[in-house]
């Protein structure tokens, strides 16, 4: 492991978790950028995203006994989104124990929001995979808090209203299409297009597929609000 023992305890003592397999950690902790014999968290990242959203969900719907599903999920897409995710890495200082090449660095790539965000799921996902679902919710839920009680009325996003939209109209729900990826393996441009028959599509290219989803989801909701304006 390159980082020092002391301050994986400093670490783990503000994430209120100790790990048994601290290898996990590391690899949370450690970004794309640096040589391939090092495990990056990308595979960790993908395995806490979800951890995430189960446990927001759980949250949400005890929270919120009397809201339907349609409000509840407009709530969780904005509670497990980048900005969620880079209050809750910023709150803990995660960026000072994130693993970079010395190019990332200079760019500034630990306060960048994508690796921040990143780098969160990173560590859900390592204390999933270390303690299994009962740390992990313990962790998310002292975290999110916060963000989910201080929500006022469900947030509206774009696709949840595309979605909901065309179920109204009695068409099939929106399709989301990677049409290229273009742009570094650091630095990547994703292009999508949304497409709803009956409305018609729109596209939109932003640096993470799940933002390019919502820009071009917008663009089709603003397209279908001008036609019946």
């Amino acid at each position: 492991m390159s980082i020092a023992s002391e301050k994986l305890d400093g670490l783990e003592t503000i994430l209120g978790y100790h790990f048994a397999d601290r290898s996990l950690l590391v690899t949370a902790l450690t970004h794309a950028s640096l040589p391939k014999h090092e495990t990056n968290y990308e595979r960790l990242e993908f395995l806490g995203d979800r951890v995430l959203g189960l446990v927001v969900a759980e949250m949400l719907y005890r929270l919120y006994p009397h809201e339907n599903e349609g409000h509840l999920a407009k709530r969780l897409t904005v509670l497990v989104q980048q900005k969620a995710l880079v209050d809750v890495g910023s709150d803990i200082g995660l960026s000072s124990w994130v693993r970079l090449s010395a190019g990332e660095k200079r760019t500034g790539g630990a306060l960048k929001d994508t690796i921040l965000s990143d780098s969160v799921e990173a560590v859900i996902g390592a204390v999933y995979l270390d303690g299994g679902l009962e740390p992990a919710r313990t962790f998310i839920e002292s975290r999110w808090k916060k963000l989910v009680c201080t929500q006022s009325p469900p947030p509206d996003d774009p696709k949840t209203r595309l979605q909901e939209i065309a179920q109204a109209k009695g068409l099939k729900l929106p399709e989301y299409r990677l049409v290229g990826k273009s742009g570094t393996d650091h630095q990547p441009v994703f292009d999508v297009e949304v497409f709803v028959g009956g409305m018609g599509s729109a596209s939109a290219s932003a640096s993470s597929k799940r933002a390019a989803e919502k820009i071009a989801a917008q663009r089709l909701l603003d397209a279908v609000e001008k036609e019946m304006a």
